[in-house]
């Protein structure tokens, strides 16, 4: 079988990475356009952050068929990009005294159980949990008032003295979740590349070994 020169690459749009890339995009300019001033910097590198995670992660894969060194280098870019955005995100929850939650918080293990694919499920998954809140606090003040009535059930895990969330902070903390799946995905993506490259090397060395096959071929 003949090895081609340029093998198959692009394909982006298969891989876990740019899906989840399209949709921390889609998150960010929706919750910059809601949360963030459109005056202010922040706003708009915000938004070029997310851009360029998504656009880094297609170029490099398209890229990737004549130069496997510029594909971790756009690869690398778009991990830098998202590790920015994340920095912005923790930022805005701190400064605003809304609390980061860990990976293993109720409403988190709820949201990745979900394993949204599009902006509209994340947005249909922070109204149900804002419902489930909203539920603990009528729970609440109904015990407060009745104690001999049956309480509404409130949501699972979650402690009575935790405040309820504003849906802000319950998009920063989706948008963090998902920015640590992606980020990991991409360490691993990095890691991949640069094991083929050591091993397969680039177009290079692909069009030297052609060379040489094809001058035994014409002088056996």
């Amino acid at each position: 079988m003949t090895e081609e020169l340029i093998p198959k690459h692009g394909g982006y749009r298969k891989l876990k990475t740019f899906q989840l890339g399209q949709l921390i995009y889609d998150l960010t300019v929706r919750f910059c356009d809601r949360y963030i001033d459109k005056r202010s910097r922040t706003y708009d590198q915000m938004v070029q952050a997310a851009r360029s995670g998504v656009q880094n992660i297609a170029e490099g894969s398209q890229v990737s068929g004549t130069s496997k060194k510029m594909e971790m280098k756009l690869t690398n870019v778009a991990r830098a990009s998202l590790e920015e955005l994340r920095l912005d995100y923790e930022d805005f929850l701190r400064q605003r005294g809304m609390a980061q939650w860990e990976p293993d918080h109720p409403a988190l293990k709820r949201f990745k159980a979900r394993r949204c694919a599009t902006l509209q499920e994340v947005r249909d998954w922070i109204q149900d949990e804002k419902k489930q809140w909203k539920t603990r606090t009528h729970t609440d003040a109904h015990r407060k008032t009745d104690s001999n009535k049956t309480a509404v059930s409130v949501p699972v895990g979650v402690s009575q003295e935790e405040p309820v969330p504003s849906y802000a902070q319950l998009a920063a903390n989706a948008a963090l979740s998902l920015l640590n799946i992606c980020c990991y995905l991409l360490d691993r993506q990095l890691a991949a590349q640069a094991e083929a490259f050591k091993k397969e090397g680039g177009f290079t060395e692909r069009l030297y070994k052609i060379r040489q096959n094809q001058k035994r071929k014409n002088n056996p």
